[in-house]
């Protein structure tokens, strides 16, 4: 599907800040990008939209559901695009790397624990925070 029809098809204009945010995430190596992430990349192949700009997009997409919001490790929020598809993190607590994964039977004994206790579950985020045991961290800058 194309850009501007994914825009229109969340309720938004095909803008060209929301159209350069939406192909950065597209086209990106790095899934989860912080505001100032996206502001960096925006500047460094010559765009000019502000930062101010760059945060109300990704507040509108992310109440269109095209990004999800996460706050791992910090204070700091993260966006990812939002596939539709249910995965869970794990945050390298030396430099900040995300690693997503699924896992059947995690997922299988959340399930459990809630019906055990009454409970049926709508959504859920599970994020682990480790070390990486790479000595040094490859991807520590």
């Amino acid at each position: 599907m194309s850009e501007p029809q994914e825009l229109k098809n969340a309720g938004l204009k095909a803008t060209l800040p929301r159209l350069k945010v939406l192909s950065l995430f597209e086209s990106s190596e790095q899934r989860h990008l912080s505001a100032e992430d996206v502001y960096r990349m925006l500047l460094t192949s010559g765009e000019d939209i502000g930062l101010a700009t760059v945060y109300r997009v990704l507040t509108q997409f992310e109440q269109a559901g095209l990004l999800v919001r996460h706050h791992f490790e910090s204070d700091k929020a993260v966006f990812e695009l939002n596939h539709g598809t249910h995965h869970d993190h794990i945050v390298c607590l030396q430099c900040g790397r995300v690693e997503e994964f699924y896992d059947e039977e995690i997922e299988a004994r959340q399930k459990k624990a809630a019906t055990e206790r009454g409970f049926s579950i709508h959504d859920h985020s599970l994020h682990i925070y480790a070390d990486c045991t790479k000595q040094p961290c490859p991807y520590k800058d």
